[in-house]
């Protein structure tokens, strides 16, 4: 029997959510750049910007940067509602979990919309945008996660640690973005290096960074040493390790340079995602299913001559 992996529209969903992966991480990334250019106002209404879908005399950098914001969050969800439905139709040749995923992705990308709109609305309130952020996150990792789902044959087990030290990890560096995430919001790192205010939030978001790293290590050096099937997995576990020793030079750069280099920002926040983005599918990748193939028995002639006497 052919597995459900291998047929052209399970191929096809999952060259798409890949695409999606990238699409997420970039809205992410345009996000904080928003954010960093101070540009979160720059289109004062909501859905669209200065009461047109593309703005014209009033075009410059920060709108550009709103503008595009949500044009990538309209497209993820034009392609996610594309993906519920062929989920739904082609539902036979696909798995029959797909289309409660796809349903769910479209609820998120609508709650992630609403966010926005509050974001705007409600003019950028801390506790707003942290959420905004902790949705795009969770759509990173379930988009990544489905993409290994719908590209890998795998339907074995992996080791028994593998899913509680992924998921460890996987949450620990989430629970650092959205501590970043508040911590920036709240501008409580301008105003700590400024004046000595709200630095708890600085503190707490540098005195997690070292067990959080200390999390994805201990997961990376556990699989190498365990080899086999996990060992296999190094391109995604040296991924990882390159991304959190990324993560942390960068933040410790930024704190250095006073947070006055938006691109050193804008990156920090890219790596974290893309951090999000290869645990996820290390948290759901399984190694193939290998069925025991009973060995035929195979008698010798030979031996059977001398009962003929």
């Amino acid at each position: 029997m052919m597995l459900a992996a291998t047929t052209p529209m399970r191929r096809r969903l999952g060259r798409l959510t890949a695409h999606l992966v990238v699409a997420v991480i970039a809205l992410v990334v345009i996000g904080g750049a928003t954010r960093v250019m101070e540009a979160g106002l720059a289109c004062p209404d909501w859905p669209l910007c200065y009461g047109t879908f593309l703005p014209g005399r009033q075009m410059n950098l920060q709108v550009f940067l709103e503008w595009f914001h949500r044009l990538d969050a309209f497209v993820i969800g034009i392609a996610l509602v594309v993906m519920s439905v062929v989920s739904v139709v082609r539902r036979r040749s696909l798995p029959r979990w797909l289309p409660w995923m796809s349903g769910l992705l479209v609820l998120l990308v609508v709650l992630q919309g609403g966010l926005g709109a509050l974001t705007v609305l409600q003019l950028l309130p801390s506790g707003v945008v942290t959420a905004h952020l902790a949705l795009a996150l969770t759509l990173v990792a379930l988009l990544s996660g489905l993409t290994q789902r719908l590209l890998q044959s795998g339907e074995g087990q992996p080791p028994w640690w593998w899913r509680p030290l992924s998921a460890l990890a996987l949450v620990g560096v989430v629970s650092q973005c959205l501590l970043g995430a508040r911590m920036a919001t709240s501008w409580a790192a301008q105003r700590c290096l400024a004046g000595g205010e709200a630095c708890r939030w600085l503190v707490w978001h540098r005195s997690a960074a070292t067990p959080v790293a200390g999390l994805v290590l201990l997961f990376v050096v556990v699989a190498l040493l365990a080899g086999g099937w996990s060992r296999r997995q190094w391109p995604l576990l040296l991924s990882a390790v390159l991304l959190v020793a990324t993560q942390v030079s960068l933040g410790i750069t930024t704190l250095r340079l006073g947070l006055d280099q938006p691109l050193v920002t804008v990156a920090h926040q890219l790596v974290a995602a893309l951090l999000v983005g290869v645990l996820a599918a290390l948290l759901v990748r399984c190694p193939a299913f290998v069925a025991a193939v009973p060995c035929p028995v195979v008698l010798d002639d030979s031996s059977l001559e001398p009962c003929h006497g």
